[in-house]
């Protein structure tokens, strides 16, 4: 698997003008947790040397600490369109493979006397704090949260990469690396504010997720998102008026971009969760205020966030009154097809390539 793609990209320039721009939404509401789109992914693309710590498809607990761990504390981005200052995360706060003593457990000859536990003393992984959350009980909250590569209409990875090995595809937007110009300076992880690349320390290059670009031109909806069980990932172009995405992020305005703050126009939507009631101090029902906090969604989905909860919330009364709501349509996915736009091809169609 190569990250490199110079006959379609302007390999050794900075060019950010593009046709068309692929995207995501992530209903937050329908997200499982199951962890089927990092599995996808990793089966797919990061099973090489010096890839084992690599998820370029994550799903996190919200509130968390996330991976790597504190990333939004990071820095990187941009404020009034001028570059900030970012840190490199480390190995060990994104989390290293961790080996487990299967030999021990399982031929070992000790029977239950023994468990399977990681060797060493890792202090961090991906889903360290899974299921954690926040708040009190009876009113503890939790969602989670999926990340990709934003692949960003104003990329800071591809503005700090000295080498010009960073672009963005002129028919779709993807932003990939080309690894035949990548020397390993990291200036792009740093630039980062999502923390969204990663570091090969066998192959010494930067490598991050590309979109499954490879099915994407051949008409198929990437890994992550056909393989996800709660049709909570849409794909399509932004400027697509009839497809998903158009839909939910310009006519409805229901999706919004993760830390808009940090100035790097992502696109990858999140439409935010709307969690069960609260309940009072006698147990009943306290619909007062919202379980999850508005004021967390506002630190990270920014101030539309209200105006898109108070519309999620109306189509949902119209729905339960009997009315019908094409928004509400639009997020059940009564056909999962519907999820992927103009990408709706089976993989199991292509031929494959010969050796």
């Amino acid at each position: 698997m190569t990250n490199d793609r110079s006959r379609t990209g302007p390999a050794g320039s900075r060019s950010r003008v593009v046709r068309r721009q692929v995207a995501m939404v992530f209903d937050l509401n329908k997200c499982l947790g199951c962890h089927t789109c990092a599995i996808a992914c990793k089966t797919l693309w990061t099973r090489d040397e010096g890839m084992e710590h690599m998820w370029w498809a994550t799903v996190n607990t919200q509130p968390g600490k996330g991976t790597p761990r504190d990333w939004e504390k990071m820095g990187g981005g941009f404020r009034d369109g001028e570059p900030l200052p970012g840190r490199l995360p480390t190995l060990s706060e994104f989390g290293e493979a961790w080996e487990f003593n299967y030999e021990e457990v399982f031929y070992g000859g000790k029977g239950n006397r023994v468990h399977l536990r990681p060797q060493g003393n890792p202090s961090w992984g991906p889903n360290w704090d899974e299921d954690q959350g926040g708040g009190r009980y009876p009113n503890c909250f939790y969602f989670y949260l999926p990340r990709i590569c934003n692949h960003c209409t104003h990329p800071a990875c591809l503005e700090a990469c000295p080498r010009k090995a960073i672009y963005k595809r002129e028919e779709d937007g993807i932003v990939l690396i080309d690894e035949s110009r990548c020397r390993g300076y990291r200036f792009c992880m740093e630039a980062c504010p999502y923390k969204k690349i990663y570091f090969n320390h066998v192959r010494k290059i930067s490598q991050k997720c590309i979109f499954c670009f490879p099915r994407v031109e051949k008409g198929v909806a990437p890994a992550c998102a056909r393989q996800c069980p709660g049709r909570m990932r849409f794909v399509g172009y932004l400027d697509d008026p009839e497809g998903p995405i158009y839909k939910l992020v310009r006519q409805w305005k229901v999706a919004l971009p993760l830390h808009p703050e940090f100035g790097t126009e992502p696109n990858v939507f999140y439409v935010p969760p709307i969690s069960p009631p609260r309940f009072d101090a006698e147990g009943n029902i306290d619909e007062s205020k919202p379980r999850i906090p508005t004021e967390y969604l506002r630190y990270l989905f920014g101030p539309g966030v209200d105006a898109a909860l108070e519309t999620l919330r109306a189509e949902m009364a119209k729905t339960k009154a009997g009315g019908k709501s094409e928004l509400m349509d639009l997020l059940i996915v009564y056909d999962w097809k519907e999820l992927f736009g103009p990408f709706r091809r089976d993989p199991a169609e292509i031929e494959p390539r010969k050796a």
